[in-house]
């Protein structure tokens, strides 16, 4: 009868203790493509050109030859291609305001002309957005080109000028769209004198918008005048921060070559993948430096950084 206190006890306290906890298989296995997929989005894919001291491309290049530097970390190049033949996935955004009504027309001959000689048939898409008091998707992603004709044919122009909530949008809600975002490249072309009059985000938030979604933006200035404006700068800004070009046609005949060149370069661009180290999931902004190893008379036009996913 004494034992019967203590056997009670002991089983008591078996009970009573922690049992380990098995994780269920598909747990697991959700884990472990949590884990895949945040390995995809860390990595970061750069698209930019070299060019020689008299503004020459240079396309000879190999992998070997560059370096790459995020803050004082040189980083590892995991993927290199040369001139790359990267499905493209483009915006062409068309001021529509007021302000450049005389030239409109002539501008939209000139964006149909581009999209024929740069675009590939089976592999690229565009999209057409038209902006004056609000933006305007003329067009969704697509790779028919009498859809997109028509949608820039159908533009008229009149109100104010929405230029960075354009650039937010088409960002946001298109170029992005397809993944992931290293098997692609995106570029966005956009006409207007740069004065914005109506957006609701600011400069910057469209620029981190375009950076998110890896965007490279090309400028051409409706602005005639032969004198710098603000908004000249605005699309100085853009070009600088994503790698693009900002082009200034003074006469409107000049417009069709300011797209001879951008198509002309993008025929002529590297494209490089890195995963960066140290890794640093925070949100944060981090700079890009990429350079020519010994050839201080080569210069490389890239974005100049980007924005790191966040993990909560």
């Amino acid at each position: 009868m004494k034992l019967f206190p203590l056997a009670l006890f002991l089983a008591a306290s078996l009970m009573a203790q922690p049992k380990p906890v098995q994780a269920p298989q598909q747990a697991v296995q959700e884990i472990d493509e949590s884990e895949r997929i945040r390995l995809d989005v860390t990595r970061v894919n750069v698209l930019y050109t070299v060019s020689d001291k008299r503004g020459r491309f240079v396309t000879d290049l190999e992998k070997e030859q560059f370096e790459i530097f995020e803050g004082k970390h040189r980083q590892q190049i995991l993927e290199f291609v040369r001139e790359s033949d990267l499905p493209l996935r483009l915006a062409i955004l068309i001021d529509t305001s007021n302000s450049i009504r005389d030239r409109f027309r002539f501008q939209q001959e000139a964006a149909v002309e581009f999209m024929k000689s740069v675009m590939r048939p089976d592999q690229d898409k565009a999209i057409i957005v038209g902006f004056d008091t609000s933006p305007e998707m003329l067009s969704d992603l697509t790779g028919n080109m009498d859809d997109l004709e028509k949608a820039v044919r159908d533009m008229r122009p009149g109100g104010g000028t929405a230029l960075y909530d354009a650039i937010f949008l088409a960002c946001r809600d298109k170029l992005g769209q397809d993944q992931p975002r290293h098997k692609y490249r995106r570029a966005m072309i956009v006409l207007t004198d740069g004065e914005d009059t109506q957006s609701r985000y600011t400069r910057d938030q469209a620029l981190e918008m375009a950076h998110k979604a890896d965007v490279v933006i090309y400028g051409i200035s409706t602005n005639i005048t032969r004198i710098q404006t603000d908004g000249d700068k605005v699309l100085k800004y853009f070009a600088a921060e994503t790698g693009g070009l900002t082009f200034f046609p003074f006469k409107v005949e000049d417009l069709a070559q300011s797209f001879e060149n951008i198509a002309n370069e993008m025929r002529h661009q590297y494209s490089v993948l890195y995963r960066p180290e140290p890794l640093r999931a925070d949100g944060q902004y981090h700079e890009v430096d990429i350079r020519v190893k010994n050839r201080k008379d080569y210069s490389v036009r890239a974005r100049k950084g980007y924005y790191a996913p966040k993990f909560n």
